[in-house]
């Protein structure tokens, strides 16, 4: 069999040669065909052979069934047999050959890509939403084969030498993925006291290479991953390959861990959420940092995002109810949803991008940037709709509901909440169905107050809808929803004076967020209890709980923070600055039990930046 001969006719001339030797009786097992298959074909080359093996076999099918001589016809039934035993050590020699193939498809693409290209044909073969992406082996493989093309191109060894790097870093990190959760006095999550603890800290003391270390403790001392991009006017694409399979293992580690301990409230899906969150805006804020000095690394960094993302709609928890979740905190990562919004334009409309854009929506909200989540939810809705998502579909027209009352535009909130609420029961959503009962209740309270209905029973049947909502939720197990659900009520019967029934749902939704971890709710039944207690002529719990709802909305980016701030500003000229003063003083332990010492230091100075603001 002639090399100079092109591939295919090479392949049906080996594929032809072990057919005859078959009919000659010289095969004497198919042991002996796998061997000629393996010496015959070339690595990387499966999908020609496959197609050569494909026609051969259909020529000789139509020779069996069209053939009237009875020798021909026998002749071809046995090399239609020979042409079975090929195919079968075919399917054995490729899924045995699967790596080495891969391997060598990835050798072939990253090499013969463009220059500003060659990044983003490496994440694709890492990207773990293709059905078998390379695993750290594979990997290695991987670098050893750049390197035979190293001499060609410096940036083909670049590469080959960020792969041998990243995956000798991840060797050092793999013992300390989680040793940060067990340093005293840890809170589960991302935050921490800057520079000390928490997992970058941990990350960057057990690296022993200098460009993710010096990554690291700027994230740990909560500095913009933005800025650290736009800082490293020398990096190589060695340290960004490096860097990007560190961040990688460490994400994908994290969310197995998480994912296995589904009976732990903080260490379960929670956590799982919180990590693909950081992870993908971290990528987010490199793509825009990086974008600035060197497009293709930004183009690279947005492609990791989309990747974790679209990684994340695939999950069973992801949250299309939820919010801005607890351990997704630190001062680095405030407006971070913004920077998700660009990268995400350029993706097609999928069922993973309409979950996508719902979590941008509904966080948009929580940052008070309402006409945004408005037009996200729109696009999700749409895209949801066309993939016959329904689940997402009904949340969309929930959250639109949500983001009108917002907006004070509750015929339009009462409107998606009642397409909500029949959608949900065509469908037997029963999330969606409570929430559709939530959403209802609540944009008719708000519609009753601005109309300044004061009767008491133009407020019983939107109330009943809640109570309705709270009951189905409380039987789904749905804490984020039943965190809004009683926020809702909370507010509902502070609108019709009912302050001390109000104090109850909201103390209720407080402690329901915490468990579930929502900042944003957490802030907002905190900024509510705060007018309830006004209501109540209480000014120390005023106190407590309105510095406390202000400190969180405002470190989540929330306009909402404005509303607790004034409020206090108001006590503060009514009872005199010293007694306001004495006030917070002898809240100081539970204050810091929750937002620690640099929380409440920070509580004065926000209430200084509001009156300066005012």
């Amino acid at each position: 069999m002639s090399d100079s001969l092109p591939l295919r006719d090479r392949y049906l001339a080996l594929i032809d040669e072990i057919v005859q030797l078959t009919l000659q009786g010289k095969v004497s097992s198919v042991e002996m065909v796998y061997q000629m298959l393996q010496k015959g074909i070339t690595s990387g080359t499966g999908e020609i052979f496959e197609l050569a093996l494909s026609d051969r076999s259909t020529t000789i099918q139509y020779q069996v069934d069209s053939e009237q001589d009875e020798l021909k016809k026998a002749k071809a039934n046995r090399s239609l047999r020979a042409i079975k035993t090929i195919q079968n050590q075919w399917q054995r020699y490729a899924e045995q050959n699967k790596a080495i193939e891969a391997i060598a498809t990835a050798v072939r693409e990253i090499t013969t890509a463009s220059a500003d290209e060659r990044l983003t044909t490496l994440l694709r073969f890492t990207d773990p939403n293709q059905k078998q992406p390379l695993n750290s082996s594979q990997l290695q493989q991987l670098a050893k084969g750049l390197q035979q093309f190293a001499q060609l191109d410096p940036d083909i060894d670049q590469i080959s030498q960020g792969i041998t790097r990243g995956l000798v870093s991840w060797q050092r990190l793999q013992d300390h993925l989680i040793s940060w959760m067990y340093e005293q006095n840890r809170d589960l999550g991302f935050g921490g006291v800057p520079g000390e603890n928490g997992p970058w800290a941990t990350w960057a003391k057990k690296v022993n290479s200098e460009f993710p270390q010096r990554f690291f403790r700027t994230l740990a001392l909560e500095q913009s991953a933005i800025e650290f991009a736009e800082q490293q006017s020398h990096v190589t694409l060695s340290d960004w390959v490096e860097l990007a399979l560190i961040l990688q293992y460490l994400q994908r580690g994290l969310v197995n861990w998480f994912d296995q301990q589904p009976y732990n409230v903080q260490a379960g899906s929670k956590l799982s959420i919180s990590t693909y969150l950081t992870f993908a805006v971290i990528w987010s804020q490199l793509a825009s940092g990086f974008g600035n000095t060197a497009a293709r690394l930004g183009n690279a960094g947005s492609q990791m995002m989309l990747q974790i993302l679209r990684n994340f709609a695939q999950r069973p928890y992801f949250p299309l109810y939820g919010g801005i979740f607890a351990s997704f905190s630190g001062s680095y990562l405030r407006n971070a949803l913004d920077y998700l919004d660009e990268p995400l334009r350029q993706v097609e409309g999928t069922q993973e991008t309409a979950r996508i854009l719902t979590l941008l929506g509904y966080s948009q909200r929580a940052l008070g940037q309402y006409q945004r989540s408005i037009n996200f939810h729109l696009q999700a809705l749409d895209i949801a709709r066309n993939a016959s998502d329904r689940p997402c579909e009904i949340a969309n027209l929930n959250h639109l509901s949500r983001t009108y009352v917002q907006e004070k535009d509750y015929g339009e909130a009462i409107n998606y909440s009642q397409r909500a609420l029949i959608l949900s029961r065509q469908a037997g959503d029963r999330n969606g169905e409570a929430n559709a009962l939530v959403n209802l209740g609540y944009s008719e309270v708000m519609q009753a107050q601005q109309l300044e209905q004061v009767e008491p029973e133009t407020y019983e049947m939107p109330i009943n809808y809640l109570e309705q909502g709270l009951k189905l939720l409380e039987r789904l197990g749905d804490i984020q929803s039943k965190a809004l659900c009683l926020s809702s009520l909370g507010i509902a019967y502070l609108v019709i004076d009912q302050a001390q029934t109000a104090i109850k749902y909201l103390e209720d939704g407080f402690k329901t967020a915490q468990t579930g971890g929502d900042l944003y709710l957490q802030g907002r039944n905190l900024a509510y209890l705060a007018e309830a207690y006004y209501q109540l002529q209480n000014a120390e719990k005023v106190i407590y709980t309105g510095s406390l709802g202000m400190y969180l909305l405002e470190q989540i980016a929330s306009t909402e923070w404005k509303q607790p701030a004034g409020l206090l500003t108001i006590l503060q000229g009514q009872i005199g600055k010293e007694a306001f003063q004495n006030l917070l003083q002898q809240h100081r332990p539970k204050i810091m039990a929750i937002i620690g010492v640099d929380g409440y230091d920070h509580i004065p100075a926000l209430l200084t930046t509001y009156q300066q603001d005012m």
